[in-house]
């Protein structure tokens, strides 16, 4: 019988590391960027082609290669980081395992050009399928540029699983992001299909913090910073009015490596506890630098998952850091026991209290009713005529009170315009609206509790399915054209969504680089709120895509509904809540919300009478 157990060749091998650690075109993105952050470089430049299919380049100026070492380098498990087993529990370099160039060869056709300060002329090499196909001398700048082409080229089946451009586009833009936020004293820059998305000159955190994530974190960020002999942290926390539905803009990093930590994510929180709401979360840029070997990087592929030595001291420090800045910067509630100036100018403060006016103040009945017994009742009989009818002048006052507040409250409620289509009910019942929030409508045998909010989602929901099937949504054009300005990534994301949004009457063209123009929304919209309005579809639409796995238009359509849907707290007119009630009950499916939530209960006679015991 034959052995059965063959050692399987280079290129298989490494096509099956590959499959760790390139999984999509922003994998590979992560790793050229950290070699060139590890080679020591102060300007990397990234440049790519159809989402990274046919082209990802990273261009940098630091040490360069000798030609043994460009060579080398696409060999598997060759690393310039690791030397010894104790090098493993000191690493502070973004690379070291030495599986990247190799799996990236493996997957893609891979052009260096590579040059030391100290050498005349550089290096270029081709690699096809892990083969070496050309080397040559070379002339280069200092400094490595490294270009991979045709990505799985090799691999139909890999390349296939790739998503739409827009969606692989995002991937990298969030690659970028990391690696560009935890060294913002590396210029880094990125081009896409020609066009620069990014361009970032070498500052502070703070400046890089605001040129990634949006001019809107500007003034709204507080300075986290703890120094302990055990770890520091360092970074920016977002104020509460900063905090989203999704968990975007949420960045740990752990000796300059990003990482995902949902124990650490949940410390933060801790921290911001009663002053978001529970489903908001907080914007955040954390550094936590500590000695390596407390903390093991290599339990993961990606290096994006990690193990501290001691999670319950980690977990403090942060939750204490974060609670200590948002005190600080008065954003939680303290008390402030300084005595007001203009207090310290009264003229009880400054004149001496004489005898005079000594005797005067202990005569009062005031005084009296404080200092003597069963005193603190009493009244002086010259003063009863007084208060002879103040409790009728207490009553009519209170009632003037109270029909004030209630005629400024009716002159200050506007009735709600609801998008819904039109139709009349086939009984009028009479509806009565509960905490703003549920629509008491009678049944034939008891009555049912209708969900405002939960029920205008399905109705919405219902209308813009409606769109796919032939009934297109009328567009209002703007007199006045709303210019919107987005994050680099919100931005790549409502290019993907335009042609979408245009079918359900949102008319959104590119303005520039991450400028886009609101030209016209769906007739039934208010105008004058375009801006919050696609903001806030961008934050659901991303709520959808990290929770559910849907098409495109169905995440569209779902956040379109939960966008638009009247919420709870609206008071309705009685109109309004006929033409609601009429219109879920049209609905194919009118028990339940998209999400799956029921839109109204209902509560029959019988189970009433059992409730009260009257059976």
């Amino acid at each position: 019988m034959p052995d059965k157990i063959l050692l399987l060749p280079d290129n298989i091998a490494n096509q099956i590391a590959a499959g760790e650690v390139i999984q999509r075109p922003a994998s590979a993105v992560k790793e050229l960027l950290e070699n060139a952050v590890d080679a020591g470089a102060t300007d990397i430049r990234l440049i790519i082609q159809d989402a990274g299919k046919s082209l990802i380049q990273v261009i940098d100026n630091g040490g360069g290669m000798s030609e043994t070492d460009a060579r080398m380098c696409f060999e598997r498990h060759a690393t310039s980081k690791i030397k010894n087993i104790e090098d493993l529990f000191h690493i502070r370099t973004m690379g070291f395992r030495g599986e990247a160039l190799a799996s990236i060869a493996a997957v893609a056709q891979v052009e260096l050009k590579t040059k030391r300060e100290t050498d005349e002329t550089g290096v270029y090499i081709e690699v096809e399928n892990s083969v070496v196909k050309k080397q040559e001398p070379v002339a280069a700048p200092t400094g490595t540029s490294i270009a991979m082409k045709n990505l799985f080229f090799n691999v139909p089946a890999r390349r296939n699983f790739l998503k739409s451009n827009a969606a692989e586009m995002r991937h990298i833009v969030d690659e970028f992001t990391r690696v560009a936020l935890s060294f913002p004293h590396i210029f880094f820059s990125f081009t896409a299909n020609g066009q620069q998305l990014f361009h970032l000159e070498a500052g502070s955190l703070k400046q890089r913090i605001v040129q990634l994530l949006g001019n809107n974190y500007n003034a709204k960020l507080v300075t986290v910073k703890e120094e302990t002999d055990y770890m520091n942290i360092y970074g920016f926390a977002g104020k509460p009015d900063t905090a989203k539905k999704t968990r975007g803009d949420q960045y740990f990093f752990v000796n300059n490596r990003f990482i995902k930590s949902p124990y650490l994510n949940h410390a933060v929180m801790n921290a911001y506890q009663e002053m978001i709401a529970s489903d908001s979360f907080p914007m955040y840029v954390l550094f936590i630098d500590l000695n390596p070997e407390q903390v093991d990087v290599n339990v993961h592929p990606t290096k994006q998952e990690i193990k501290f030595e001691d999670e319950k001291i980690v977990y403090a420090f942060v939750q204490a850091a974060v609670k200590h800045a948002l005190a600080q910067f008065s954003v939680t509630p303290t008390l402030d026991f300084d005595l007001d100036a203009s207090i310290q100018q009264l003229p009880a403060i400054q004149q001496p209290f004489t005898e005079e006016k000594q005797t005067a103040a202990t005569s009062t009945s005031i005084f009296k009713g404080f200092t003597q017994k069963h005193q603190a009742h009493f009244i002086e009989p010259s003063r009863k005529t007084e208060l002879k009818h103040w409790k009728d002048f207490y009553e009519s006052n209170e009632q003037g009170t109270r029909n004030a507040e209630q005629k400024k409250e009716e002159e200050s409620y506007q009735p709600v315009a609801l998008s819904l289509p039109k139709g009349t009910a086939q009984h009028d019942p009479d509806l009565t609206q509960l905490l703003n929030t549920y629509i008491v409508s009678p049944s034939a045998n008891g009555f049912i509790l209708i969900h405002q909010q939960s029920a205008h989602e399905r109705v919405l929901y219902e209308q813009l399915k409606a769109v796919g099937q032939g009934k297109p949504v009328a567009t209002q054009r703007s007199m006045f054209p709303v210019t919107l300005e987005l994050a680099p990534a919100d931005a790549v994301l409502l290019h993907e969504l335009t042609g979408d949004l245009q079918e359900l009457g949102y008319l959104i063209e590119p303005f520039g680089k991450n400028s886009f123009v609101i030209q016209g929304t769906p007739a039934d919209l208010d105008q004058g709120n375009e801006k919050n309005i696609i903001d806030n579809l961008l934050e659901q639409y991303k709520h959808f895509s990290s929770e559910l796995k849907f098409s495109r238009r169905e995440k569209l359509v779902r956040s379109l509904a939960r966008q638009q849907a009247i919420k709870t707290g609206v008071r309705l007119t009685e109109r309004e809540m006929k033409q609601l009630t009429s219109d879920l009950f049209t609905c194919e499916q009118p028990n339940m919300a998209p999400d799956g939530t029921p839109t109204y209960l209902e509560f029959k006679k019988d189970q009433l009478d059992k409730m009260f015991g009257k059976e």
